[in-house]
């Protein structure tokens, strides 16, 4: 097995404690000189992402096999969203043909269904029964995320991912995921893109999450 997909099982395993996934890191890469280059281990302080006061050490988790496209800089300022359950955005309008193009985008994936979120109300993306799971990580079911009306979207992302997207200004984490609930680390909402240019990007973020997911290698640019 390759070095970076031993140290994503390893890192994404829950029943592995912290100290001992240091452990086993610090061993993996010295013994293993040549790929060191494929796990970092920086602590990185949150502080003026939104104002959360969290220490997260982050990873290259990805597979080999799997591209990482790195993100701008989101050029508009972030909405606002709720603190609490429903976790929405305020004051957002979708732009009509963007919120069309989202929702054909993402339901032109093969092995994503459009179903009724578990959370109601949203267009549920649903793994289809066909679909090997990689990462299980769903909100229920086999429902990985969910598009709501005004074109904002809950999503899976690879803990790391979910940093730079956040740090970016394309993502806010969900309350679970800021509560440190086991499982929710890498779920965030996308914020309502308003141009092609930043759907671009943001589909972008949801094929990274199909991906982390299923362990495939989607890119945006294959659905333009």
């Amino acid at each position: 097995m390759k070095l970076s997909l031993l140290l994503r099982k390893i890192l994404n395993n829950k029943g592995i404690s912290l100290i001992a996934k240091s452990l086993i890191l610090i061993v993996l890469v010295s013994c293993n000189g040549d790929d060191a280059n494929v796990a970092r281990g920086n602590e990185v302080n949150t502080t003026n992402l939104e104002g959360v006061n969290i220490n997260m050490a982050t990873f290259d988790m990805s597979p080999e096999e799997i591209t990482i496209v790195e993100l701008p800089q989101r050029a508009i300022s972030r909405p606002e969203t709720t603190t609490g359950i429903p976790h929405v955005q305020i004051g957002v309008e979708p732009v009509a043909e963007v919120n069309e193009e989202l929702i054909r985008r993402v339901f032109s994936i093969p092995g994503i269904e459009n179903q009724t979120s578990v959370v109601g109300g949203s267009h549920g993306m649903w793994l289809t029964e066909e679909i090997i799971v990689f990462e299980p990580n769903f909100i229920g079911g086999r429902e990985f995320g969910h598009i709501h009306d005004d074109g904002s979207l809950h999503i899976f992302l690879e803990p790391s991912r979910s940093f730079e997207a956040v740090e970016k200004g394309w993502a806010t984490y969900h309350p679970f995921a800021l509560e440190g609930r086991e499982g929710w680390e890498g779920f965030v909402l996308l914020y309502t893109p308003q141009t092609m240019e930043e759907l671009d990007w943001t589909f972008q973020l949801i094929l990274d999450g199909f991906n982390y997911v299923t362990g495939q290698n989607l890119m945006a640019a294959d659905y333009e």
